[in-house]
């Protein structure tokens, strides 16, 4: 081998070292850059699941209040329709009470009919939610009951529900109509 061909081999050698170093810069920069992007990506990624995770928890509570919404409309629904029934349920009422006893073997046929009714209508608003308050003997209550007058009685407790003149209702759990009750004034 010649000098000029050792020179030659050393620059040769010399340039693929350089090359060689200048890759390894390179790449370690690229690595470098990587790392950087891929922190970003990560963090970027952390942002996003949360979002995701906040947007899917948000979209259940929806769905959970829809829901709700759904069951409240469902059994609240016939609201309206039951309050409008109370009404025929007050003057079937008023049918059975005004047959005195004189005259209830004369009209016991009609008299049984419109007892019949009267069960029938009160079967069908307890298979939608609707039941009558029971308040007689029973202390007042302004959350079930209206009072209209207070009597007398000194024989029971002040605020006794003493005669009912117009029967109350709930549907469900909610106040359809409040009773209108007469109360005693004082007592025991």
């Amino acid at each position: 081998m010649t000098n000029k061909h050792k020179h030659f081999m050393a620059k040769e050698d010399e340039k693929q070292k350089t090359a060689e170093a200048e890759n390894f810069e390179q790449e370690k920069e690229e690595m470098a850059v990587s790392e950087n992007e891929i922190a970003k990506l990560q963090e970027e990624n952390a942002k996003l699941k949360d979002a995701f995770l906040r947007a899917y928890a948000e979209a259940e509570n929806v769905k959970k209040r829809c829901q709700q919404e759904i069951e409240k409309n469902s059994k609240y629904a016939v609201a309206s329709f039951a309050k409008e029934m109370l009404s025929v349920a007050d003057n079937l009422q008023r049918a059975v009470s005004a047959v005195d006893e004189e005259h209830r073997a004369q009209y016991q046929a009609v008299l049984e009919g419109v007892e019949m009714t009267q069960k029938e209508l009160t079967h069908v608003f307890a298979k939608f939610g609707v039941q009558k308050i029971e308040c007689m003997g029973k202390i007042f209550d302004p959350n079930f009951e209206r009072v209209v007058q207070e009597i007398d009685d000194p024989s029971k407790p002040g605020g006794t529900i003493v005669s009912e003149l117009q029967a109350g209702y709930m549907i469900n759990d909610r106040i359809l109509r409040e009773a209108m009750v007469i109360v005693t004034k004082g007592g025991k």
